[in-house]
């Protein structure tokens, strides 16, 4: 098993067809218990370095740092030019009215916090983690231009919850009128259930030839076929303690889009979760789907994925099942 490179969008930076997420790095629970702490971290990139994969996604947020602070030690004893890291940037970090947002003393403060954690001199992309509306577009595309041209940042992206394909494209406009750079890459929610961005979004990265690198491939969990339609969600999983995961996945309709996913993995000898990872590798406008994951040998279950086909009547299959 060995991940291929792809071009990310229309640049040339080179990208592992599946990227790795480390949004459980250093992250509490509810417990107060770590989900993936240091060690852990290492275990697992080690694991995603040893099957090729080169392209580590975080964000100042994740774990209150801790998550940066985790990648940046192992990136010390390794070649940090074999690897592209992205990380993202929005939340609060710091208390205060100006401690969040894409407001440019925010982006500021926070792009060299970030490098600092990471231990490294540059970004490979820096992504806007959601849409801030009280500061305007020109303001924090201009920001986030200087990362560039000071060499702190190579590419930019835009990360989302929900579909925002005019904000996007209003911002990549700015950036064409004033010369400034744009974004390059979109990070959306998207997998075989949640679809949302079919509507307009996906039209929208196609005309600004965006790459799309969609987070939650596995939609948090629910194909990767623990769920079963009419049956109580097993003891421990979010099915049986979130109710809204519940309002959102359990639902007749994404049952339809389960179903047929576990029915091309029992064609393909696969797990639901890698066909569903598949899915995404096999879509012309997704460059790499991101995958988690708590242990190695979970990990290295997930980026078996890569070695997947479909077929283009079991890919359409999943596509017409929701």
């Amino acid at each position: 098993m060995g991940l291929d490179a792809v071009s990310l969008g229309r640049t040339g930076l080179r990208v592992s067809e599946v990227a790795f997420g480390t949004w459980r790095f250093g992250r509490e629970n509810d417990a107060g218990e770590v989900e993936v702490g240091r060690e852990r971290a290492h275990e697992l990139l080690d694991a995603y370095a040893d099957a090729g994969g080169r392209f580590v996604d975080t964000a100042d947020m994740y774990g209150s740092g801790r998550a940066e602070q985790h990648i940046g030690e192992w990136l010390a004893g390794r070649d940090r030019d074999e690897y592209v890291v992205a990380s993202k940037i929005y939340w609060p970090t710091r208390e205060g009215p100006n401690g969040r947002g894409l407001n440019r003393k925010h982006l500021r403060n926070n792009v060299d916090a970030i490098l600092d954690r990471l231990d490294t001199d540059y970004l490979d992309v820096l992504y806007i983690h959601r849409w801030d509306d009280r500061t305007p577009a020109r303001e924090f595309m201009r920001t986030l231009d200087e990362f560039v041209r000071d060499g702190k940042v190579h590419y930019l992206g835009a990360s989302t919850f929900g579909p925002n394909a005019w904000k996007v494209a209003k911002a990549n406009e700015i950036a064409r009128r004033e010369g400034y750079e744009p974004f390059t890459v979109v990070q959306p929610r998207y997998n075989a259930v949640n679809r949302e961005i079919e509507a307009t979004y996906l039209d929208m990265c196609r005309d600004y030839d965006l790459g799309v690198v969609p987070w939650s491939p596995l939609a948090g969990g629910f194909l990767t076929g623990k769920y079963t339609r009419g049956e109580a969600p097993p003891e421990g999983t979010r099915g049986a303690t979130d109710q809204q995961f519940v309002d959102s996945y359990l639902t007749a309709e994404n049952f339809d889009a389960l179903e047929e996913v576990e029915a091309v993995a029992d064609e393909v000898g696969a797990t639901p979760a890698q066909v569903s990872l598949a899915w995404l590798l096999h879509h012309e406008q997704v460059v790499a789907p991101i995958t988690g994951a708590r242990t190695p040998d979970q990990l290295r279950e997930n980026l078996a994925a890569a070695d997947l086909t479909l077929s283009a009547d079991q890919f359409d299959r999943i596509a017409r099942a929701k």
